[in-house]
């Protein structure tokens, strides 16, 4: 099972699970958010789902932490079974910065409806809703974001959590031709602050990344016209905006 927990200095979230649980959520996530362009206004959300991916790849490969888990098998059980073995499992962790893992939980929302809409074409109703209910990549997102939401529980004071289950779930927040580069720099700007400031700061985050207000507004008005300069997609601009080398997580 897949486990969420804010990192020690609040930076992101620790994504833990074993090699099985890490394999299942990479795979169901590539399902979800379908081929490059099938969802042309959503392949900024995508490849922030993707980059996710990427992380979750490099832990099944061994390039990541793990750590060991109890599995609830003791000497006692061992005897009775008349095995030897160990009391512990290997889990597998990567981790994702705050700010990118809210707006992935946003994304993955928007990623699920087209999924499933995908899934009733050509289908009965009735036949095409309970092929969704039961659909295991559509199980495993949606465990990996409970997980999530657990961890916000956990994490942010309960005077907001409400509130940011609402904003997070509400149907403007469609991640459709998001301008991604702000995620950058609210990721950047999160990272730069101490522990007690993020903590404090989670929930707005949210905010921002889900009404898109003054500052996302100005920013995808200069990347608009940016586009228009060169004569480019607005995806394939980059601000100036550097991550640090190193983070306190």
């Amino acid at each position: 099972m897949i486990h969420a927990n804010s990192t020690t200095n609040h930076a992101g979230i620790k994504i833990t699970g074993d090699f099985y649980d890490f394999e299942k959520l990479y795979e169901s996530l590539h399902t979800i958010v379908g081929e490059e362009g099938e969802y042309y206004r959503f392949d900024g959300a995508r490849l922030r789902v993707l980059g996710f991916c990427y992380d979750l790849r490099h832990a099944i490969m061994g390039h990541r932490e793990v750590e060991f888990v109890e599995n609830g098998m003791d000497e006692d059980k061992m005897k009775f079974l008349s095995i030897v073995g160990s009391d512990k499992n290997i889990y597998l962790s990567c981790t994702i910065l705050w700010p990118e893992a809210l707006f992935v939980m946003m994304a993955l929302n928007d990623f699920v409806n087209l999924y499933a809409s995908k899934q009733a074409k050509g289908s009965y109703r009735i036949y095409s809703d309970f092929r969704n209910i039961w659909d295991s990549s559509i199980t495993t997102v949606r465990q990996f974001q409970a997980a999530v939401a657990n961890c916000m529980e956990e994490t942010i004071p309960i005077k907001s959590i409400n509130r940011i289950f609402k904003l997070m779930n509400n149907d403007y927040t469609w991640t459709d031709d998001y301008v991604t580069q702000y995620l950058d720099e609210l990721n950047v700007a999160f990272i730069e602050m101490d522990t007690e400031k993020r903590l404090k700061n989670i929930s707005i985050m949210a905010k921002r990344i889900a009404e898109k207000g003054k500052g996302y507004q100005q920013l995808k008005e200069a990347l608009e016209q940016a586009a228009r300069e060169y004569n480019c997609p607005v995806s394939q601009l980059r601000t100036a905006t550097e991550y640090p080398e190193f983070m306190d997580w």
